[in-house]
């Protein structure tokens, strides 16, 4: 087996949650040493849930290959212990409330000045200035902030998405800005000062109805499934009562997808020539389609849609998905035992199968490794 990217990489991580545990997941299993600091009490997202053999689906997802140390940062001996981790880092991430850290006594500025090499990753909800600073950000709440939770749902009402896209957002974006700077430390020898937020983060993704509210006044129209700027796209029932979710992208795939599903005069129709003019429309030419998928399977539209190359989908529950033919699983252990999460989308972890950590599992061996020289037995 190939040596991982990140052998070597020592990051220590003040972490708790979904944003920087997704991040510090994606360096764990590219093969950095993950030295996950927690509470007494733990990440509190090992208690979300306990679906999983009792333990938490959240933290057995994003918790593979660290080891974990608890220390109470406020306690002198451990706070002694978390300054010699970090004097040892390559990176340190956190995502603690913004101050905090410093406030225990560990300042990332001050480490930075002493250590230039050093890369730090700080994740907040609205960044470390302004009005909102001080404000908790937990996902949903920033769903709803950044305008989110405005254009998804149904006409009646806006909704949640149903991930925590927020905080995963954050920790693709805090995992890229890590490589980068990596990178970037192999050429020049420099580390970096990484700091973002999930307001920003989020507000990014929002690119499109953000713009399109800013630069023409109105804001996309909440459509539950259907797309708001493309027409057809969106849920048609079948004849045996089956959710099919069916896509034109183009005036070329909609010429297409009407020749196979329209009546002859319909073709044609000069209302729905274009794009701008279908997604005008959409209340006719859905209504149309919807007349002309009644009519026919699943099987049998499927078949047809295959066939001419228009694109679809079905709408399933994770109950389907569960078994999909795209979908992979990879393992993890556990104190409970092998469990299985989805593969990552980047690919099988260069470590192999990964162990997700019982609190504190590794914080004798991890106290004594970093014990100053002369301590007896690594306790202080």
């Amino acid at each position: 087996m190939n040596t991982p990217t990140l052998d070597g990489v020592l990051v220590v991580a003040f972490e708790q949650a979904v944003a920087a545990p997704y991040c510090t997941s994606r360096l764990a299993q590219d093969g950095a040493r993950v030295l996950k600091v927690e509470r007494r009490e733990g990440d509190f997202a090992r208690g979300y849930d306990d679906f999983v053999n009792g333990e938490a689906t959240y933290f057995l997802w994003l918790n593979g290959g660290k080891e974990s140390v608890v220390l109470d940062l406020k306690a002198a001996p451990d706070l002694e212990t978390a300054t010699r981790l970090v004097s040892k880092a390559d990176v340190v991430v956190e995502n603690l409330a913004p101050g905090a850290l410093s406030r225990c006594g560990i300042n990332l500025r001050e480490l930075r000045d002493r250590r230039p090499e050093l890369i730090t990753c700080s994740i907040s909800g609205y960044g470390t200035s302004g009005p909102y600073a001080s404000m908790k950000a937990y996902d949903l709440l920033v769903q709803a902030e950044t305008g989110l939770c405005a254009v998804t749902g149904g006409p009646e009402s806006p909704a949640r998405v149903g991930i925590s896209l927020c905080d995963i957002v954050t920790g693709t974006q805090a995992y890229a800005a890590i490589l980068k700077a990596l990178l970037r430390r192999e050429r020049d020898g420099a580390g970096a000062s990484i700091a973002l937020s999930m307001f920003e983060c989020m507000s990014e993704w929002m690119a499109v109805p953000l713009m399109q509210t800013r630069y023409s006044g109105k804001a996309p129209p909440r459509l539950g499934v259907a797309h708001p700027s493309i027409a057809p796209y969106g849920m048609f029932s079948t004849k045996d009562g089956i959710d099919l979710l069916i896509a034109a992208q183009n005036d070329r795939e909609w010429k297409i997808l009407s020749q196979i599903l329209l009546p002859e005069d319909r073709v044609d129709d000069e209302r729905f020539a274009t794009n701008v003019l279908r997604v005008r429309n959409r209340t006719d030419l859905d209504a149309i389609l919807s007349g002309a998928i009644a009519n026919r399977t699943a099987a049998e539209l499927e078949e047809l849609l295959r066939c001419n190359k228009i694109a679809f989908a079905r709408l399933r529950p994770p109950a389907d998905v569960v078994d999909h033919p795209a979908l992979s699983w990879i393992p993890v252990q556990s104190a409970r035992g092998e469990v299985q999460i989805p593969k990552p989308g980047a690919g099988v972890p260069e470590r192999g199968t990964l162990h997700v950590p019982a609190i504190d599992e590794h914080g004798w061996r991890i106290r004594e490794e970093f014990a100053p020289k002369g301590s007896r037995d690594g306790r202080g």
